[in-house]
């Protein structure tokens, strides 16, 4: 008989974890932070989970242009022009992350690290007992989790035999067949929903929005559970027309009891600083955020069309 073969366990490239979290899925969760993501949203508050690949974050205000980050880096990432730190943004980093040691200062951060699944599981095994009091459980966010489709599964599938609610917030942006894989241990979908104008979701968010529309549609006609979520912006998807719109495309779903409801999400600035630190211009100009009055109008519109909503206030 031959020797079986050692089978590597696999990695789940992410960026972030948080705990106690109260906004993404019922009680109290734990989230996952997957790095990537195929939508360009020109609003994205977590700039640094779009691109696969590991990134530099640099705090121009905390380095002191000591040079210690230059020395270190493998791959010429960093420089000194004269006096001055830069990052070279055309190399791409390898993540061994020697200049973020190396740095007293905390100007740098790497963006990116590869965990097993069971490192993951281990992270939410640490607050199980929270999830049994509040009804809670654990939730994939991104990014985009779908991103990484077999991970996405592994990691759902051992969070379920576990015993946790299981929650993903998806763009939806992914091919059927990686939905109807994962749906079975999703116990509910936070499913975003940006713009229903097609030319309009293009010019937002990079792609079109048949596919999106698709996949919402095949889960609540297959009884997966839903929570449509709208980030609003000022000028993007504030109008009586957009409104209208989602509420015609989820009209015949509304009773259905695996439609939870939908969920409301101002526009914020909390990720705005974080372009500058990864080198990237912010492409929203002026301030899209709503006023009261505005939002709940919205939330107005939509309840009178007999919906549950849910207006998120941070």
């Amino acid at each position: 008989m031959g020797q079986e073969q050692e089978v590597p366990e696999r990695k789940v490239r992410v960026f972030n974890f948080q705990k106690y979290n109260m906004y993404d899925g019922p009680g109290i969760r734990s989230n996952a932070f997957f790095k990537g993501c195929p939508l360009r949203c020109k609003w994205c508050s977590n700039p640094e989970s779009i691109h696969r690949g590991y990134e530099v974050m640099f705090k121009q205000a905390n380095c002191v242009n000591c040079g210690a980050c230059v020395e270190v880096c493998p791959v010429n990432v960093h420089k000194l022009d004269g006096p001055v730190h830069i990052v070279d943004r055309s190399v791409q980093c390898i993540g061994c992350r020697q200049c973020e040691k190396a740095c007293l200062y905390s100007a740098l951060e790497i963006m990116g690290h590869d965990r097993t699944v069971e490192e993951i599981i281990e992270f939410f095994d640490q607050d199980k007992d929270f999830y049994r009091m509040s009804d809670g459980g654990i939730t994939l966010t991104g990014g985009e989790v779908l991103a990484q489709p077999e991970a996405a599964l592994a990691v759902l599938m051992a969070s379920k035999a576990r015993g946790y609610h299981t929650a993903i917030e998806t763009c939806g942006y992914a091919a059927e067949a990686t939905v109807k894989k994962v749906a079975p241990y999703v116990d509910l979908f936070l499913f975003d929903i940006k713009q229903m104008d097609p030319v309009r979701h293009k010019y937002w968010t990079g792609v079109n929005n048949e596919q999106i529309l698709s996949n919402v549609k095949w889960l609540l006609e297959n009884g997966y559970n839903v929570r449509v979520r709208m980030p609003l912006l000022k000028g993007v998807n504030d109008s009586k027309e957009e409104i209208d719109a989602v509420i015609e495309y989820f009209k015949p779903y509304r009773y259905q009891k695996n439609f939870d409801r939908v969920d409301l999400l101002p526009y914020h600035k909390l990720g705005v600083g974080k372009y500058q630190s990864l080198g990237r211009d912010y492409e929203i100009e002026g301030d899209p955020s709503l006023s009261d009055e505005d939002l709940n109008n919205i939330e107005t519109w939509i309840k009178d069309a007999d919906f549950r909503v849910n207006l998120v206030r941070h």
